[in-house]
C-alpha cells in the first residue's frame, strides 16, 4: 500500500510540475529529443544495439529450437530474421525488413 501512494503522489506532482512548466517547456524538451535523436553517434550506438539484441534472439530460439523440436509454431519461426531463410526471407508480421 505504501508504494501506491507513493507512486501517486510522485505522479501528482509530475502533473502539477509538468503544468506549470507549459507548452514552452515541452517545445524546449521536444527540441532537444529530436537533436539528440539525429545525432550520427547516438543513431550508431542504437542501430548497433538493435542489432546485437537481433542476434541474441536468434541465437537464444535456435538453442530453444533445438531442445524442443518442430514444436516451435511457425508463427513464431516467421519472426524471427536468423530462421527466415527456412520460412521463405519475406517481412515479417511486425512490419520489418530483411536488413
Amino acid at each position: 500500500m505504501r508504494y501506491k501512494v507513493t507512486f501517486v503522489v510522485g505522479l501528482a506532482l509530475g502533473y502539477v510540475l509538468g503544468t506549470r512548466a507549459g507548452r514552452e517547456r515541452y517545445e524546449q524538451l521536444r527540441k532537444s529529443a529530436r537533436q539528440i535523436a539525429q545525432n550520427p553517434a547516438v543513431r550508431n550506438a542504437a542501430e548497433t544495439a538493435g542489432q546485437t539484441g537481433r542476434e541474441f534472439a536468434g541465437k537464444a530460439f535456435t538453442a530453444v529450437s533445438q531442445k524442443v523440436g518442430d514444436a516451435v509454431p511457425d508463427s513464431i519461426t516467421g519472426r524471427v530474421r536468423g530462421l527466415r531463410d527456412r520460412v521463405g526471407g519475406a517481412d515479417d508480421d511486425w512490419g520489418t525488413s530483411n536488413t
